[in-house]
Order: C-alpha cells, then sequence, then structure tokens
C-alpha cells in the first residue's frame, strides 16, 4: 500500500500499522528496510509466541518495504528528531547492514522492533508504545485501586503509594 507522506529516505523510520499494533522498520534506500523480524515466515505464530512467553529470538532482516507491510499502511515517522539527534544517515545505514542477518533477543517490553530502530536511528533504545501501554496499565490500576479506597479502607491508601512508585520506577526503568 502507498505511503500516506513523502518517499522514505535512507535513515528514515518507517511505522507500519498492524492491527493492534505497529510493527517499525529502518528504510536503508532502493526500496528496502531492515527491521527486527521472527526466524521464521509465521509473523503470526512468532507474535503469539512472544505474547505468551515475553521474550524470544529475532532475526535482523532486510527485505522490500512492500514485502514488509503487505496491506497494511505506513508512514515515515521520525518522530524523536526534535528530542535525539539523529545520527549521521552513512552511520545509521552501516550499522542497520552490519546487523543484517544477526539473531537477537526479542522481548515485548525492552527489545521490541520499536526499541530496536530507535536505537539505530538515535543511539537511543525506546518504545513508545511500550510506555503508553505501562502508563494505560497503571492508569487503569490506580482508577481502581482509587474505586476501592472508597468502597473500603483508608488503609488502602498506603497501598496506592506503593503501586504509584511501583509504576513510576518502572516507567523511568524502560525510559532509560
Amino acid at each position: 500500500m502507498a505511503p500516506s507522506q513523502a518517499e522514505p529516505k535512507p535513515g528514515d523510520l518507517i511505522e507500519i500499522f498492524r492491527p493492534g499494533y505497529q510493527h517499525w522498520a529502518l528504510y536503508v534506500g532502493d526500496g528496502y528496510v531492515v527491521h527486527l523480524a521472527p526466524p521464521g515466515n509465521i509473523p503470526g505464530a512468532a507474535l503469539a509466541n512472544l505474547m505468551s512467553s515475553g521474550s524470544l529470538r529475532a532475526i535482523v532482516k532486510k527485505q522490500l518495504l512492500c514485502v514488509v507491510t503487505g496491506k497494511d499502511k505506513y508512514r515515515v515517522n521520525n518522530k524523536h528528531d526534535r528530542k535525539h539527534k539523529p545520527l549521521p544517515p552513512s552511520k545509521i545505514l552501516r550499522r542497520a547492514q552490519e546487523l543484517v542477518g544477526q539473531e537477537m533477543r526479542c522481548n515485548l517490553t525492552s527489545d521490541n522492533c520499536e526499541h530496536f530502530v530507535n536505537e539505530l536511528r538515535y543511539g537511543v533504545s525506546r518504545s513508545d508504545q511500550v510506555t503508553k501501554a505501562l502508563l494505560g496499565v497503571g492508569v487503569g490500576i490506580v482508577t481502581s485501586a482509587g474505586s476501592a479506597v472508597v468502597s473500603y479502607a483508608p488503609g488502602v491508601l498506603g497501598g496506592l503509594a506503593v503501586i504509584g512508585v511501583a509504576i513510576t520506577s518502572l516507567i523511568r526503568a524502560l525510559r532509560h
């Protein structure tokens, strides 16, 4: 499917809209991307394994963008360019090419495809999907716990404070 904005340039981050999540790749030129992918050719099965176990091994693959996106929409999304200075394109591309074919650890919360491409472009491993998901879970826990405070006992406030500190610590750890 055609991108929703200008043609990507080498070193650009490509956000691919999968049902329920975004897959990320790095554009390396001539229609190709480098991305973190399951070792086999059955992405759905690999995703199910990742969701159930929390981690697996992935392969750094260089593939045509149209093959990686399939029928899914995508866009160039260098969303952290204002916060983090991108590395020089030659360095981004060299680092990406050096990793092609390597097997890497893949973990939904700390080493996913978004962490991978941000590390290549900015030298900073981060995933906004993980941060947003954790914030959503944290808000849900705090909201549920807040309802419990109103319904039950004042002693629950101490528990809420512990939950808040734990969530804050987890988010800080993921951002670093």
